[in-house]
């Protein structure tokens, strides 16, 4: 999935989501991953947007990238874990860190969602916020978000 935010400012909070779904039958469950860097521009005067190390609400005006699993407020963006076929059946949640209405954080490495039983599907919406500040480098910013699903036995 590919998103254009256009053009940032610092007077709003840019946002977009994308969606993916998990299921482990026959394991102790599962831990899902993000594998990726901050989103970056490249050239001469490469830049990487400021991730939140703990979770945080957005600011405008201040540098923030961070994502989480849940629904929010402010912004009003994103959707909880949604159970398929239902909670009797998959057992998905969004990782400690990540599963705060209106708070957002970004650590490469971290568990995002996890189950700690053999789960049927669980639909996730990842939430992002991007914020600049009038210090953050012109160009144009990428980030190729890479999720790694691992089974636990």
């Amino acid at each position: 999935v590919s998103t254009d935010l256009g053009v940032l400012s610092t007077l709003s909070t840019a946002t977009t989501t994308a969606t993916f779904s998990v299921k482990s039958y026959l394991a102790g469950g599962y831990v899902v991953q993000t594998a990726s860097d901050p989103p970056s521009s490249f050239g001469l005067n490469a830049h990487t947007i400021s991730a939140l190390a703990t979770p945080t609400a957005a600011a405008t005006g201040q540098e923030q990238f961070g994502i989480n699993l849940v629904e929010n407020a402010s912004p009003a963006i994103g959707d909880d874990p949604l159970q398929v076929p239902s909670s009797s059946f998959s057992f998905g949640e969004a990782a400690p860190g990540y599963d705060t209405p209106d708070l957002f954080k970004y650590v490469k490495g971290d568990t995002v969602a996890l189950s700690n039983s053999s789960s049927g599907q669980t639909d996730y919406t990842v939430s992002y916020i991007y914020n600049i500040a009038t210090q953050t480098a012109a160009g144009e910013y990428q980030f190729p978000h890479v999720l790694v699903a691992t089974s636990t036995f």
